[in-house]
């Protein structure tokens, strides 16, 4: 009989070798680079060859990292699976009871029959190139047994001894997507997120790789957990010189006992390569994403969001004026904001009255509705659903709905509490409210806010931990909103970039990637989420000269030029803008227009350019016949004047034509003399303009400039 005891995946570049020999859980041969065709023999070959010794003083047998690891077979890192039922069976011992191999998804059962749980794995390898799994608990013990408290579920990834750094990423409020890079030392690093939420500050993509990687160099290798609850990721290297990444689910204390023949699922969590980079890594992800159904395929339509613009003063004829305007510069959609529903004059009152306030929209928003789709505009609207002011007609009559451990309310938070929608009266109300406003102003989009981190989110009356139970709830809202409602389009946004997630975004059809929109600051943040999410999916709003947020001032290039590179809107009283403001953001849009279809579907890249002063970014198409750039000057390089930029991404054997594109080929800085190049562009081939390059323009900082590189 033929052994098959080895699976070999292989899709766009990738292998996962999976050794399921004996009867332990199945460990992980090799994960990176294809490897080509190779025969169960070969395979085995592999594993026998990476088979370690078993030095003096350690356990007497060789100890393997399964996916999911195990105490019981010696491991002594993060254990895979910890619990117990009673103060018992705290380490598993798993048996596999049955494997198979379908449609390129590997599946296997075990189970553990002393501390008498069930497990079930799910492992695949996308047709992008990712890794990912799952697992299934269940616990297999009578009624008569005590429940199995379940404190968490890792799975993991090997990575080779040549990962010696490691990337991921913090932040903040109006500053996310941080990175920071440090040495992968023995030990644990590990990435706790205990806020209710992705987070703010979420490790979103935690990498490690070899030293000195870069977007276009090193080998990498990346790990998310697609979650939006609570979660953690780690990377782990041993003294036996082991080193992994995993990540799952962190779950409270007590928040999942299993009882008799329940079960829990962990969410996904993905691993994606790259073998030249975090450019490579990346694509992985949007190529997943943008193979789905369900992914937004159609142009992404220029949004004006009316928040920067009147905040809560919703006046009928201020905003029909502002629409007009909209309008005219090209606006496709147009969003009103927090402050449409009872009591909302500012944040201390009214979430949760999800009715439109009488008192200042009499004929409800069918006016404005009106108006607007009279323009040829889409009608969106803000709504913050999981949230309650106290200071609301909904928490005074029912106070038992909002997250807390049962005898004291979590501090607040923006003014406001967490709507339990684990309860199941909460969630009915929640659901009537949002599809009557859906269904009654016919909506085409909304934006899904969340605004402060889940504090002591107990369910009431027990106050037992519930932030599992509120995420769960969250995406079953989510999914069924969408199947009373299939047009419809939902914006993730959580006080900004705070809910970023691929278990988001299997229900979303963008994120907002941070409440500033300050052109610099967002060149910092839409750089690093793009590690994870395309950038049709990531709202970049071109706001008003002086920057709400930080105060800074900037051009319109430099603005519309950073939100060019996204899902293009606008989040600026354009009533206030002069007439030539208006003309020139008009050019913006017909050229983000003329340009989404690229940048939309086209491979992401960046360059590793010397000068941290001087970044490089583009959008190369899919058939590399165009491609699009952006230099741009984040602060005083040292030297004057810039060096060659190199523009990655095209074919090498092709000819290009590498010109300026407007509106982005104004050039401002103080150099004495023309840039030789620009004026009337260069042809020059992809090899030479990927390895040599261009010469950058003198700019002053805080400035880009976009070029334009087409096959000849």
């Amino acid at each position: 009989m033929r052994d098959e005891s080895f699976v070999h995946l292989r899709a766009a570049g990738t292998s996962l070798v999976l050794d399921r020999s004996g009867s332990g859980l199945p460990r992980v041969v090799h994960w990176g680079e294809d490897l080509g065709e190779l025969p169960q023999d070969a395979l085995a070959a592999l594993a026998l060859a990476s088979v370690p010794q078993i030095a003096w003083n350690n356990v007497d047998v060789v100890v393997p990292l399964a996916v999911l690891p195990e105490h019981s077979a010696g491991w002594l890192g993060t254990p895979g699976l910890t619990g117990h039922r009673a103060g018992a069976d705290f380490s598993t011992a798993f048996a596999v009871t049955s494997s198979r191999v379908e449609g390129g998804v590997v599946t296997v059962s075990a189970e553990d029959v002393t501390a008498e749980l069930e497990l079930r794995l799910e492992i695949e390898l996308t047709a992008s190139g990712l890794v990912r799994q799952r697992a299934t608990v269940t616990s297999g013990a009578g009624p008569e047994a005590a429940p199995f408290s379940l404190s968490g579920v890792l799975l993991t990834l090997p990575v080779p001894e040549r990962a010696t750094e490691l990337l991921d990423m913090t932040g903040r409020h109006l500053r996310e997507r941080t990175p920071q890079r440090h040495e992968f030392t023995i030990g644990t690093h590990l990435r706790e997120n205990r806020k209710g939420r992705t987070g703010t500050d979420a490790a979103t993509v935690h990498v490690a790789g070899e030293r000195g990687f870069g977007f276009r160099s090193g080998e990498v290798w990346g790990l998310h957990v697609a979650w939006s609850g609570n979660h953690r990721s780690l990377a782990e290297r041993t003294h036996t010189a082991v080193a992994l990444l995993g990540g799952g689910e962190l779950l409270l204390a007590g928040e999942v006992a299993l009882g008799a023949g329940e079960s829990y699922t962990t969410p996904w969590v993905y691993g994606s390569y790259g073998r030249h980079g975090l450019d490579e890594l990346a694509a992985r992800f949007h190529d997943h994403l943008r193979a789905r159904a369900s992914h937004p395929h159609g142009p992404r339509p220029v949004t004006l969001n009316v928040w920067e613009a009147v905040y809560f003063d919703h006046d009928l004829d201020r905003l029909t004026r502002l629409a007009d305007v909209a309008a005219e510069t090209g606006a496709e959609r147009f969003v009103l904001d927090d402050g449409w529903f009872r009591g909302r004059r500012d944040d201390h009152a009214g979430l949760g009255d999800w009715y439109v306030d009488e008192d200042v929209w009499p004929d409800g928003l069918h006016p404005l509705a009106r108006h607007v789709r009279g323009l040829g505009l889409e009608f969106g609207l803000w709504v913050e659903p999981e949230m309650v002011n106290q200071n609301s007609d909904l928490a005074r009559s029912h106070p038992e709905w909002i997250l807390s451990t049962g005898d004291r309310m979590p501090p607040e938070a923006r003014h406001q509490q967490v709507l339990d929608l684990g309860n199941a009266d909460a969630y009915a109300y929640i659901l009537e409210r949002l599809d009557a406003i859906v269904s009654e102003y016919e909506l085409t989009y909304l934006k899904w806010d969340h605004n402060r981190d889940l504090v002591e989110a107990g369910h009431g009356p027990t106050g037992r931990a519930g932030v599992h139970g509120q995420t769960a709830a969250v995406y079953r809202l989510l999914d069924e909103l969408r199947s009373r409602h299939p047009g419809l389009e939902i914006e993730s946004c959580s006080s900004g970039g705070g809910r970023v997630d691929l278990g988001i975004l299997e229900r979303t059809d963008r994120v907002w990637g941070s409440d500033c929109i300050d052109a610099l600051e967002r060149q910092r943040i839409q750089r690093w989420t793009g590690l994870l999410v395309p950038p049709e999916m990531i709202g970049t709003h071109v706001g008003a000269p002086r920057a709400h947020t930080t105060g800074r001032t900037h051009s319109l290039q430099f603005r519309a030029g950073t939100a060019l590179f996204g899902h293009f809107g606008i989040e600026w009283d354009l009533t206030r803008a002069t007439a030539e403001e208006r003309a020139a953001l008009a050019e913006w849009i017909a050229r983000y227009k003329d340009l989404r279809g690229l940048l939309h579907s086209g491979a992401v890249v960046r360059g590793d350019h010397p000068d941290p002063a001087l970044w490089v970014h583009g959008v190369v198409a899919r058939d590399r016949s165009r491609a699009v750039y952006a230099l741009v000057q984040v602060e005083t390089s040292v030297t004057a004047p810039p060096g060659l930029v190199r523009l990655p991404g095209l074919d090498p054997d092709a000819d290009y034509r590498i010109a300026p594109l407007a509106p982005g080929d104004g050039i401002e800085g103080s150099a004495a003399t023309a840039l030789a190049w620009w004026a009337e562009g260069t042809t020059l081939p992809g090899r030479v303009l990927e390895s040599v390059g261009v010469r950058a323009p003198v700019q002053y900082p805080e400035r880009l400039v976009l070029v334009e590189a087409v096959r000849v």
